[in-house]
């Protein structure tokens, strides 16, 4: 679902961006900015609030990857020793280390995932309709505003092989 929703993304920049070296840039600095603020490098506590905890981390599709990635490893799993103690379980590791929002199961990150994915393609949608009609609209007021009349340029030759001469060519082009 993550590799949907980044091809999702990358379609819709690649409609608005001029040229593909341009698009690729774009995406890769968007993919960067989501991989940074997904809380996969920095704990979700240890972001910065200003840009990336706040705007970034809660709209970021890369962090309901990573806590469905975490929580289908851990959840259920516990640590022991080889006389049976158990020292951690999984579900500590998920709040305490990796700091997982626990309220709801990774089910829900899926399914946040495939809401962001249709959301992402209904707006590429969007987007190649919107630049079609953009492309006639535009076309149209170029018209009005300067329509091009076109010219006819014949040349009548006396004799059957044409003269090459100076004045022969400018009658020619008619200029």
């Amino acid at each position: 679902m993550n590799m949907l929703l980044v091809e999702s993304l990358m379609m819709i920049i690649a409609s608005l961006v001029p040229n593909y070296l341009m698009g690729i840039i774009t995406g890769a600095g968007l993919q960067a900015l989501m991989i940074l603020g997904g809380g996969y490098f920095r704990l979700p506590k240890d972001l910065p609030k200003l840009f990336w905890r706040y705007p970034i981390y809660y709209i970021d599709f890369q962090r309901f990857a990573y806590h469905g990635l975490f929580k289908n490893e851990f959840l259920g799993l516990r640590l022991q020793t080889e006389t049976g103690w158990i020292i951690i379980t999984g579900e500590e590791i998920l709040r305490d280390e990796l700091q997982v929002e626990m309220g709801h199961s990774k089910w829900i990150d899926l399914l946040v995932l495939m809401v962001m994915g249709v959301v992402c393609r209904l707006v590429f949608l969007l987007v190649v309709k919107m630049s079609e009609r953009a492309k006639h609209v535009v076309k149209a007021v170029i018209m009005r505003v300067s329509p091009k009349e076109s010219h006819q340029v014949v040349a009548t030759y006396p004799s059957s092989t044409p003269s090459h001469t100076p004045s022969a060519i400018i009658r020619f082009l008619n200029i």
